[in-house]
Parts: C-alpha cells; sequence; structure tokens
C-alpha cells in the first residue's frame, strides 16, 4: 500500500471500515503509572444530605486521582479514623501510616436542592494547610462538582490544573456490516455518565468541539453522502452546514469559534483545505495543491493552519497561514509517515500519528527544537487529542483485535486504557474545560 492510499484511508475509510463501538459503560484500567506515586488518604466525606442520593463523593475524588496514575491513595480499611474538618486531624497519626496529604470534607445541604461539597487540604509533611473551598452542585450534577474537587487537589499538590472535571466525545457503532448503527456520545472524561447525542445507521466520524464546550462539529453519511453538522450536546439542536458534491470532512472549530476549517474535494476529486464562516458559508480556499491536504487545525491564536499533506511523496505535517491561498511550510521531518496532527493547548506542542517499528503510533514534536517523542506503543493508534490542560492526551487504538480509548500523559509516564465492554470505541475528542 502506498503512502498516498494509506493517508486517504485514515481520513476518510477507516470508520467506515471498521465494526467500531455497542453503547457501554467505558472502564478506566491503569497500565502504567509513576514509579514513586504520591501518598495520600482521601477521607469519606461527612454527610448531613439525605437528597444527595448517596454519592459517595469522596469515592469518586479517589478514583480520579489513582486513575492519573500520579497518585497512591490510603485504603479506607487502614483508616482509624474519619474526620471531616482539618481540626479534627491527628497530624502524627496520618504521618505515621506514609501519608503526604490528607483531604477532608463535608457535604452539606444548599438552597434549592442543591449540595455544598466543603473540602480541605492539608500537607502532613509541613502541616500547611494548602486548600479549601466550598463547591455548589445543582441537583443531579454532584459528579461534576466531585471532578472539580480532584481538579482542585490535582493542582494544588502538581501545580498543573486538573482535566477531570472535562468531557469526551466519540464515535461508537453497534452491529456488523451491513447492518451498523452509528452513535455519537458524550461521557465524562472518565467515561462515565454518556450520553448519545446524534445516531445513524450510516457512519458518523470526525467529532470536533467548540471552543465554548458547546457544539460538536462531526461528518454524517445519513443523506448517503458526506456532510457536516453542528450539534449543540446538551440540546440536540443541529443543522447542516455544508454538503457541497464530493468529499466534506475534517472539521475543527477557530478558535474564536466563528470558522471551520474543513477538507472538501475539487470537482477532480482533489482534496484541499478551506475555511467555512459558520455565519453566512462563506468559504475561503487556503491550499491549492495536487497533492492530498486535509485535517487541519488551528493555532491557538487562529492565524495559522497545521495540516496533512502527501506533497513530498509521503504524508507529512505543514502549515501555513488561514488565509487564501497561502504558502505551505513543511513541519514534519521524521519518518515516512506522519499525521493527523493537533496543537497542545500552549501551543509548543504538536501530537500526530507517526509510523514507527511497523505500527502507528502517538507521538508529540516539540515544535521549537524540532525532538520528537513517541507516546504510544499499539499497533494502529490514532486520533490524538490533548486535555485542556495540555498535560494528556487522548487517543484510540486496538487491543486483541477490538478498539479502546488511550490516555498518555506527554512525558509518558502514565497510561490509562478506557474499555467498553461489548464493542469498539474509535475518534475521540477532548473537550474544553467547563465554566
Amino acid at each position: 500500500m502506498t503512502d498516498r492510499s494509506i493517508l486517504t484511508g485514515f481520513c476518510f475509510a477507516l470508520l467506515a471500515c471498521l465494526p467500531l463501538a455497542a453503547q457501554a459503560q467505558l472502564r478506566i484500567e491503569i497500565t502504567s503509572g509513576v514509579t514513586d506515586p504520591i501518598p495520600i488518604a482521601i477521607v469519606p466525606f461527612a454527610r448531613s444530605v439525605p437528597g444527595d442520593g448517596g454519592m459517595d463523593i469522596a469515592a469518586i475524588v479517589q478514583r480520579d486521582l489513582e486513575g492519573s496514575g500520579r497518585f497512591r491513595a490510603m485504603a479506607r480499611s487502614d483508616m482509624i479514623e474519619t474526620p471531616s474538618r482539618l481540626g479534627d486531624i491527628v497530624v502524627p497519626d496520618w504521618r505515621t501510616a506514609r501519608n503526604d496529604y490528607i483531604a477532608v470534607g463535608r457535604v452539606l445541604p444548599g438552597e434549592g436542592g442543591a449540595v455544598q461539597i466543603e473540602v480541605e487540604l492539608l500537607n502532613l509533611v509541613n502541616g500547611q494547610r494548602i486548600a479549601g473551598q466550598r463547591f455548589v452542585a445543582a441537583p443531579g450534577a454532584q459528579r461534576e462538582a466531585a471532578h472539580r474537587v480532584s481538579d482542585l487537589i490535582y493542582e494544588k499538590i502538581l501545580g498543573v490544573p486538573g482535566a477531570f472535571a472535562t468531557r469526551i466525545a466519540y464515535v461508537a457503532v453497534d452491529g456488523q456490516p451491513p447492518r451498523q448503527t452509528y452513535r455519537l456520545v458524550v461521557a465524562d472524561a472518565d467515561g462515565e455518565g454518556e450520553r448519545v447525542i446524534a445516531e445513524s445507521g450510516l457512519p458518523l466520524m470526525s467529532p470536533a468541539w467548540s471552543p465554548d464546550g458547546e457544539w460538536l462539529a462531526y461528518v454524517s453519511f445519513e443523506s448517503r453522502s458526506s456532510a457536516i453538522w453542528l450539534q449543540r450536546a446538551r440540546t440536540g439542536e443541529r443543522r447542516r452546514v455544508i454538503a457541497r458534491p464530493g468529499i466534506n470532512g475534517s472539521p475543527a472549530f477557530s478558535p474564536d469559534g466563528k470558522r471551520l476549517a474543513v477538507t472538501l474535494s475539487t470537482s477532480g476529486g482533489n482534496l484541499d483545505v478551506y475555511l467555512l464562516e459558520l455565519d453566512g458559508g462563506a468559504l475561503t480556499r487556503v491550499t491549492s495543491d495536487p497533492a492530498i491536504d486535509t485535517e487541519a487545525v488551528f493555532s491557538a491564536d487562529g492565524r495559522t493552519l497545521y495540516f496533512t499533506s502527501d506533497r513530498a511523496g509521503n504524508p507529512q505535517i505543514y502549515r501555513a497561514d488561514a488565509v487564501e491561498g497561502a504558502a505551505a511550510k513543511r513541519v514534519t521531518f521524521t519518518g515516512s509517515y506522519n499525521a493527523r496532527s493537533r496543537l497542545s493547548p500552549d501551543g509548543r506542542q504538536l501530537a500526530m500519528v507517526t509510523l514507527a517499528n511497523g505500527g502507528y503510533r502517538i507521538a508529540v514534536q516539540d515544535l521549537a527544537s524540532g525532538v520528537v517523542r513517541q507516546l504510544s506503543k499499539g499497533p494502529l493508534d490514532e486520533s490524538p487529542s490533548f486535555a485542556p490542560n495540555g498535560a494528556m492526551l487522548i487517543y484510540a487504538g486496538r487491543e486483541r483485535g477490538r478498539g479502546v480509548l488511550a490516555t498518555v500523559a506527554v512525558d509518558g509516564l502514565t497510561t490509562q486504557r478506557l474499555k467498553s465492554d461489548q464493542g469498539e470505541v474509535r475518534e475521540p475528542v477532548w473537550g474544553p474545560r467547563r465554566p
């Protein structure tokens, strides 16, 4: 198979050719973590709210932190007491139990059925209170509030914002060809709370979040040909934004949410990158090359596009100004295949799919130095997407012939698998931080 056919397949046919995921709960499995995780005690939160549904906030926080691979939580069975305030903590006892930190909290009633979650974090090494905050959860939103507690603890200890109170979207398919049901699913970052927002008997692919987390752009073949749709994640409101003859693919929002970078085919079938104005539908053609130009994404300032092209004979990443007829400059030079680029939130790193040792792997390139680091080890890893904190990537892979989602830290030290109990899942995209 030529590099050009591989590129075309990755961009537009891989999803349609593989049976993907049934709607099913995702389960997190830690596959690697740091060699010396931080010891912490997450004490069960005191509860005085019968209307909270009995949700164990501390258990969710513990699962988040342990799932990151950076923390080792004390087993509840080893706790000799369960304080709910810092003043109740006997510091020497918890320090003797080899904890560096302890988090305690309370779940209290709020107004209108809301719940208040108060949390305090103590550094047991020096006795310093390093966090204390109250979170208000509307009815039914306790899980999100628990993830915000996790974000607080993660940031206060590691100095990096957490990404637990975020969402992911992914594509799932039930059944075998030719009778398949494709679903676009939104879930919490830990795989919980999944919700189908679009469903079709024909392929759905290439989801992309808007910067405000309100909308998803995606490709649908529901009319027997490709079209790009926008759908509001909360309400299901949707509209078709472009359906030209030929290929309409690879949508990506501009940072201001006013434009989409898209891949369209010309009358001759060639693929180029265009900009689509969402208000009015005006099109600007950015690339005009006989090569395949596709999978464009914006830089953080919206002035530059990074995209995949085989104009040098094999798929590589290029960049160009986001204007009509812009000249392209090559970005990747390591290896014979680099595609599906995604920029880190700070614009310093470029994630991509690279061909290494006979397999398609996720790699990150430092844009200043050009240094490339391979992060994944699977035979067919694809669709990388940065977490909003830039510390993690989610991607799709294959394990024992089935599609799984996985996360990996950009330093390569921690990895997770998010497995479906029933089928396969693909094309994940990490949503922005919730307001």
